[in-house]
């Protein structure tokens, strides 16, 4: 592998591909230059395009598949039948060395097992999450995981996020010391489930930046920089959230469409700083999730990205390698494991929760 970075493609997920992802990709390869694409999908589709775009011949090498997995197939149905799938061969080519990291809007399922069984996952990693960034009004985002990937969790797998996580934002947000929370029902330290009070008292005692329990209307006002929770709430909550930021768009509009002629000419006078506010919530303005805790890096595209979203989906998967998120993540799990904080740490808390937590060990 050369001295640039490479970044696998799957060229032929999500509602836009190829059209989108080509277009992204050679807006992404006018603004840096020490990135190459290895892009994996229907050649005769694929090829007309990147001839269009003028591709350098050195910027990209295009395997051909011919398989696409689809939104509909299950993720055990991918992973049996994709062998020669566009998603599967980009995945296998970090495996094989040839790329750093991988992109593709494909189905989330599929892509996340393929992802776990063709890689693994990193040392003392028991489950990878989906770590995204959630739009905040005051600060660049904030960083959330799981957001789907473990419906089930335990404390250890929260403690993981929570470094994971941390490792995530000092990369994408740049901050130092990021402030950590636990989504909750409540702020109180009394309040949640057994999950939640047995996250609560390891992250209390682990040394990094714990703020404590953080409920869900709160999390738009920036109150941590990284939120952890499992799959299933986290699932949950974005796609309420996406679903209200959605209503609330259209029903500005229609207020507006429908309104009067003084409506109509504050609608336009406000028309600037109405966008610069939707913008906020655009979700290809943060699109781009990790699945993070993986031998590799894996980045999940909003199936509908824009060409700007898919832009920013390959910008975030650059930054990664580039900043060899992995390698800091591992290091960090050694260093809590050396100092007793790390799963040995959890360990002996789940041990004697009864004592320590005083709720009921599971």
């Amino acid at each position: 592998m050369s001295n640039k970075i490479w970044i696998s493609i799957d060229a032929m997920g999500g509602a836009n591909s190829p059209n989108a992802i080509i277009e992204a990709i050679d807006k992404f390869l006018k603004t840096c230059n020490d990135v190459n694409f290895l892009l994996y999908g229907k050649k005769s589709v694929i090829l007309p395009k990147i001839i269009d775009f003028n591709f350098s011949e050195n910027s990209y090498k295009l395997v051909d598949s011919e398989v696409i997995i689809s939104d509909e197939d299950k993720p055990t149905e991918a992973w049996r039948n994709g062998k020669n799938s566009s998603m599967r061969k980009s995945i296998e080519a970090i495996k094989n060395g040839e790329a750093h990291a991988a992109v593709s809007c494909g189905n989330t399922g599929a892509l996340m097992l393929t992802s776990k069984m063709v890689l693994g996952t990193l040392d003392h990693i028991k489950r990878p999450a989906i770590a995204a960034i959630f739009p905040s009004i005051n600060n660049n985002g904030t960083v959330i995981l799981d957001m789907g990937a473990n419906l089930e969790c335990n404390e250890s797998h929260l403690f993981h996020f929570a470094l994971m996580g941390t490792c995530f934002a000092k990369i994408i947000l740049k901050i130092d010391n990021p402030k950590i929370g636990i989504l909750n029902v409540g702020e109180e330290n009394t309040k949640g489930r057994d999950l939640e009070l047995k996250t609560y008292k390891i992250l209390e005692k682990s040394g990094l930046n714990f703020h404590g329990f953080v409920e869900g209307h709160d999390i738009v006002k920036g109150k941590v920089d990284v939120l952890v929770t499992d799959g299933f709430s986290g699932n949950i909550f974005l796609k309420a959230s996406e679903g209200a930021a959605n209503t609330f768009i259209d029903l500005m509009k229609n207020s507006i469409n429908s309104g009067n002629l003084l409506t109509k000419m504050a609608g336009l006078l406000l028309k600037s700083k109405i966008k610069a506010s939707f913008k906020i919530i655009d979700p290809n303005k943060n699109n781009g999730a990790m699945f993070i805790g993986l031998k590799g890096i894996v980045i999940k595209s909003h199936g509908s990205a824009s060409v700007d979203g898919i832009y920013n989906a390959i910008d975030t998967a650059y930054k990664l390698t580039k900043n060899n998120i992995n390698t800091k993540i591992t290091e960090e799990l050694d260093i809590f494991e050396k100092n007793g904080t790390g799963l040995n740490f959890v360990d002996k808390l789940k041990q004697t929760s009864a004592k320590i937590l005083g709720i009921k060990n599971t």
